[in-house]
C-alpha cells in the first residue's frame, strides 16, 4: 500500500520476482533462437527472433491467465499473483518486439507504409486457410498495450476500479485473438505437430483451470443458509474458522469474509478495494485484514484501512449463538464501526437484535 504514487516500490519480493522473470525470458528466447539456428540453418536471424520472442509472449500470457484460477485452487500459488502485472508488461514488450520484427521483415520492402501494408496486403477474409492472421495479432497487441500502459495504481484509482477492471478483463479477448493468430499462422506457414499440440494443450489448460476454479467458487454461492425471524443468517461454526483467518459465505449474491481473531469475530465484504482481491483468503497481520493479492489492509472492526490510507469496505453485524456465527446480511456503509462479537460471551438463546439497534 502507498498513499503517494511512485514508479515501482522495489522491495525484496519485487526484485526477486522480476529478476526471475527476466532471467527466465532471456534463457527461453536464447535457447529457442540457438536451437532454431541449428535446426533451421537457412532461417534468417529476424525469423528466429520473431519465433523466439513471439512464443515467449504467448507462453507468458498462458501463465498470466492460469495464475488466477491456480490461486483459487491452492494458496501456494499466491506468490505468483503478487506481481502479475509485471508479467503483463513483459508480455506486451515481447509482443511488441515480435510485431516490430514481423512488420519490418514482411511489410517494409514495398511501396506502401508498413502499417498500411499490414492491413491491406491480405484481404482474404472469406478464406480460413488464407485469413489475414497478422491483423488479429495487431489487435491483440493493442489490447496488451492498453493494459500495460494502465497497469500502475495511478490509473486504477483515477479510472475507478470498475472501469479499470473491465479494461483489464479484455485480456481474454486478446487471448482469443492470439489463439486465432497463432492457429491461422500455423495453417499458412507451419506444419509442426509440436506447435499444434502445444497451442491446443495451452488452451485446454486455461479453460480447464478456470472451470475448476469456477466450480469451487460456485459451491460457496450455492450454500443454503438458515435465517432467523430477525433477519440474521446462520453462517458457519466458530470452530471452522482458523485463527486470524476467515471463512467466506455468500449472502444475497455478496460474499462475506468472517474473521476470527483474539477471541473475537468480525465480518467484512470479501472484495478488496484495490483490485477486487478476495479478503477472505488473506490473514490478519498486525491487527489488520491483509489482502492476499497485494497486501492492502483493513481493520476488521470497521473495514477501514489504517491512516494515512483511505480505502474502506463494508462491515456486517454478527452474533454468536451456541458456537455458531450469525450474520445480518444487510451491509453497513464502508468504514462503519461494528463491535466484534466475543466468542467467550456467546449465549444459548436465539440470536436477537438489541432493542437499541432496532430503535436506531
Amino acid at each position: 500500500m502507498s498513499h503517494v504514487y511512485q514508479a515501482v516500490g522495489w522491495n525484496r519480493q519485487k526484485r526477486l520476482y522480476d529478476t526471475t522473470v527476466a532471467v527466465g525470458v532471456v534463457a527461453y528466447v536464447g535457447l529457442l533462437v540457438g536451437l532454431g539456428a541449428v535446426l533451421f540453418p537457412t532461417a534468417t536471424a529476424e525469423t528466429l527472433i520473431i519465433r523466439g520472442v513471439g512464443s515467449a509472449a504467448f507462453f507468458l500470457l498462458h501463465i498470466i491467465l492460469c495464475i488466477g484460477p491456480l490461486c483459487r485452487l491452492d494458496s501456494r500459488f499466491l506468490p505468483l499473483l503478487y506481481n502479475r502485472r509485471h508479467l503483463g508488461v513483459v508480455t506486451f514488450l515481447l509482443g511488441l518486439i515480435h510485431g516490430t520484427f514481423a512488420i519490418v521483415q514482411f511489410h517494409s520492402l514495398g511501396d506502401k507504409n508498413p502499417l498500411v501494408s499490414l492491413f491491406v496486403s491480405n484481404q482474404h477474409f472469406d478464406s480460413l486457410p488464407n485469413f489475414p492472421f497478422q491483423q488479429l495479432g495487431f489487435a491483440a497487441l493493442t489490447i496488451l498495450f492498453l493494459m500495460a500502459a494502465t497497469s500502475h495504481d495511478f490509473w486504477l484509482r483515477n479510472l475507478t476500479p470498475p472501469i479499470w477492471k473491465s479494461l483489464h478483463m479484455l485480456v481474454y479477448l486478446a487471448y482469443a485473438l492470439l489463439i486465432a493468430h497463432v492457429t491461422l499462422g500455423e495453417l499458412q506457414s507451419e506444419t509442426s505437430l509440436i506447435l499444434i499440440v502445444a497451442t491446443g494443450g495451452g488452451l485446454l489448460a486455461v479453460i480447464g483451470l478456470h472451470l475448476a476454479a469456477a466450480q469451487r467458487e460456485g459451491k460457496i454461492d450455492a450454500m443454503k443458509l438458515d435465517a432467523a425471524p430477525n433477519g440474521f443468517v446462520n453462517a458457519c461454526s466458530v470452530d471452522n474458522i482458523p485463527e486470524k483467518c476467515a471463512t467466506v459465505v455468500s449472502l444475497h449474491g455478496e460474499r462475506i469474509a468472517i474473521f476470527k481473531f483474539d477471541g473475537k469475530i468480525s465480518a467484512v465484504s470479501n472484495v478488496c478495494r484495490h483490485q477486487n482481491g478476495p479478503l477472505g483468503e488473506g490473514k490478519i497481520i498486525n491487527g489488520c485484514i491483509t489482502c492476499p493479492w497485494h497486501g492492502y489492509q483493513y481493520l476488521p472492526e470497521n473495514g477501514a484501512s489504517p491512516a494515512p490510507f483511505t480505502e474502506k469496505v463494508s462491515t456486517f453485524r454478527t452474533r454468536i449463538v451456541e458456537g455458531r456465527v450469525w450474520i445480518d446480511p444487510k451491509p453497513n456503509a464502508p468504514g462503519t464501526h461494528v463491535e466484534p462479537s466475543r466468542i467467550e460471551q456467546s449465549g444459548t438463546e436465539s440470536p436477537q437484535i438489541p432493542a437499541s439497534e432496532v430503535l436506531a
